[in-house]
């Protein structure tokens, strides 16, 4: 089966190619052409990923995929939220972190989850799938891997940054292996 993952974020088309495995052609925007920037005005998750799945279906036709992510920090009120890529501006995950580290400078709680919400558009049904993992934010960086959070959020039941973990290790438990595990359910159920 090949799919449309309206995405032109290489580490999640990674994470997703290899969750879902060979059984699935995934093709990035850039496989199709799509070199637009994908509006993302919706103040929700789910509008988000139906918002980029609908463009894609709409503008080039193919049964696609999208997904939106967050962070979202107990002591914040859910900040960033879907705000999260952009919380200190442009896409830039260093300054992003560092905002988050000043938030919570005098917070106690450091509660938070990475919410994850796929919109699916097959043979003209649309399906939304959501992956959720609840963890804490460390004090500092840990890590060299992953992108975005990860070196600053540690999973509930770990020790460990989501940046130290390997990607098998991430993938198992991430709010994006959860969502794309239920994506990939329904599609097995065809």
């Amino acid at each position: 089966m090949e799919l449309v993952f309206a995405t032109n974020n290489a580490h999640k088309l990674e994470e997703v190619r290899q969750i879902l495995g060979s059984r699935y052609r995934i093709l990035s925007l850039a496989d199709i052409g799509c070199h637009e920037d994908i509006p993302e005005t919706a103040g929700t998750f789910q509008g988000n990923a139906l918002q980029k799945a609908r463009f894609v279906k709409e503008r080039y036709g193919y049964d696609c995929f999208a997904d939106d992510t967050g962070l979202e920090v107990a002591a914040l009120g859910g900040e960033p939220g879907v705000r999260s890529a952009r919380y200190a501006g442009d896409h830039d995950s260093n300054a992003n972190m560092d905002k988050l580290l000043r938030e919570l400078e005098e917070k106690t709680d450091r509660s938070a989850q990475f919410r994850t919400v796929i919109a699916l558009i097959l043979n003209g049904q649309e399906v939304l799938f959501e992956g959720i993992v609840k963890g804490r934010i460390a004090a500092e960086r840990h890590g060299n891997g992953g992108f975005g959070y990860d070196p600053l959020f540690i999973p509930d039941g770990y020790d460990e940054t989501f940046s130290e973990m390997g990607p098998e290790s991430k993938n198992l438990i991430s709010h994006r292996g959860r969502a794309v595990r239920k994506l990939t359910d329904y599609l097995n159920s065809l």
